[in-house]
């Protein structure tokens, strides 16, 4: 197979990733040997294959050439989201196990509180210049040489997935591949034999890199020899200005991207030619039926959707022509074999509704949480990541739910319980109940109930203060745009919130209400 190293002996002047706003780029020459460096670096401060690294930084080239450093040394490598708070950042940094941490100028604030002195502290660096206790990731790898180190290995990402019982919990999959050279078989399957992504490929990434798929589509780009262009940050306009100016033909995006697209003003969206593209690939959250019915029309059918997760247990997949004779179908299995089940654990009669499971699928687990990795696998061996829904005759499943109220926001995962968790600490609050509520760009966004101590205090000026006060504990994607009042929230009586009581109150409106674009 193929790796960046290849590419810098057979097109080393090509370029390999380039920022879209600023227009800076690095070729394959010069990835080669700033990986070949950034591997030299890591094995200079003794860590070895199987160990951690953590990052923090924008979107940006030194992403690309951190991950593929650590892929050569054998490393597992954390990407951490910049907009998490310190607290957040902390946890993750140490439940990892990260040696070495690596952030940029722009993010230095929010992981500068964790450098310290102590003896089993990681190592700190900034891009750039040296501030405080961060040395200097330049200046750094200008001192190493920009030859292979003598015992290169494949290394992997471990990305962080919420679990429901509040903290973020990292998917740990085996190191089973110990040449540089050889692909991950999955991504490599996906990219490029179902979506037909070659060394011709020309990607758009819109999305933030340290999320599981722009990240592992990236890489896969550089493992083709292909030519990534990467967005700082999602504009719609920019994002069809930018197909346009590169004839991009492959681009990985979120429905939300979608629905922004379709707000453009009919001029705006008919100024740019996008005939360039070829495969438009979506996940990451439910797509609005009307909202990709709309895509098609537009773009063609070349939009392709799959469901999966950070777990990479199993994949389904659906073209735009199985989508529109199976409307609201994530696809048929490429990777594992789906099984519906029932709540005993048996399998359920094809259409029936019942927890999607795959068999046969890739292993993994869940750093440092025995008991939740053991949750998500039965009997046979047969792993879920917790979602609902049922398969037809013809093998396509249909999604109808998803992990116990898991709100999915512009493409985000968010977990209620870490929420509730902060604001059932606040002095005003007795009981606190969060969940999704429908959000037209968004698809979804975070709203709480509340129960206060004392019913006189529910308003406007408690909710303000309420989510001033998760905000500070959370990051802003976290925390409710809206709270309402209740005076008693329904539990059962062994104390359970039954959330579906409150939550169907605002679903129940939007269902019959049609998507506005």
């Amino acid at each position: 197979m193929t790796h960046p190293s290849l590419h810098a002996r057979t097109t080393p002047d090509k370029i390999a990733y380039q920022m879209a706003g600023s227009g800076e780029a690095i070729t394959y020459r010069d990835l080669d040997r700033r990986s070949n460096q950034g591997a030299q670096l890591f094995r200079s401060l003794g860590l070895k294959t199987g160990d951690h690294i953590a990052f923090l930084m924008e979107n940006c080239l030194a992403f690309m050439e951190i991950c593929w450093a650590a892929q050569r040394a054998g490393l597992y490598y954390t990407a951490i989201s910049r907009y998490l708070t310190s607290e957040e950042i902390a946890y993750i940094v140490k439940d990892c196990g990260a040696r070495v941490v690596i952030t940029s100028p722009a993010c230095l604030a929010a992981i500068a509180p964790l450098a310290g002195n102590g003896a089993d502290a990681p190592t700190f660096f900034v891009t750039g210049a040296p501030q405080g206790p961060f040395r200097s990731w330049d200046a750094a790898l200008a001192t190493q040489p920009a030859t292979p180190i003598a015992d290169e290995a494949a290394g992997i990402d471990m990305l962080y997935s919420s679990g429901t019982t509040g903290r973020p919990k990292g998917v740990l999959r085996a190191m089973t591949e110990p040449s540089i050279l050889v692909p991950n078989a999955f991504l490599k399957y996906l990219c490029a034999d179902i979506y037909g992504m070659s060394a011709e490929s020309i990607y758009l990434s819109p999305a933030p890199l340290y999320h599981a798929a722009p990240l592992r589509y990236n890489m896969m780009v550089g493992v083709l020899g292909g030519t990534a262009i990467i967005m700082e940050h999602f504009d719609a306009e920019n994002f069809l200005q930018l197909v346009d100016k590169h004839r991009i033909n492959v681009t990985q995006l979120v429905p939300t991207m979608f629905v922004r697209m379709l707000k453009l003003p009919d001029e705006v969206r008919a100024r740019y030619d996008v005939s360039s593209l070829r495969m438009a690939i979506h996940a990451a959250a439910p797509c609005p039926v009307e909202v990709k019915a709309r895509m098609i029309a537009w773009w063609g059918p070349i939009i392709a959707e799959y469901y999966a997760g950070s777990e990479g247990n199993g994949v389904t997949v659906s073209n735009s022509q199985d989508w529109l004779s199976h409307r609201g179908t994530v696809g048929r299995a490429v990777v594992g074999k789906l099984k519906i089940l029932d709540d005993d654990d048996e399998e359920v009669p094809t259409g029936e509704i019942g927890t999607v499971y795959f068999a046969d699928g890739p292993q993994f687990a869940y750093h440092n949480d025995p008991d939740k990795t053991q949750r998500a696998y039965n009997r046979r061996g047969w792993s879920t990541l917790g979602d609902v829904g049922y398969v037809d005759a013809e093998g396509f499943l249909y999604l109808t739910d998803r992990k116990a109220y898991m709100i999915i926001s512009g493409g985000v995962n968010i977990y209620p319980q870490e929420t509730e968790d902060v604001l059932i600490t606040h002095p005003a609050v007795a009981d606190v109940a969060v969940f999704g509520v429908p959000n037209e760009e968004m698809g979804e966004e975070v709203k709480a109930v509340v129960q206060p101590h004392h019913m006189a205090q529910a308003g406007d000026a408690l909710a303000t203060e309420l989510i001033a006060f998760c905000r500070r504990h959370l990051s802003p994607i976290k925390c409710p745009r809206s709270i309402d009042f209740e005076a008693e929230l329904p539990r059962t009586p062994t104390g359970k919130l039954v959330k579906r009581h409150l939550r169907d109150r605002y679903w129940a409106a939007a269902r019959t209400t049609p998507v506005q674009a």
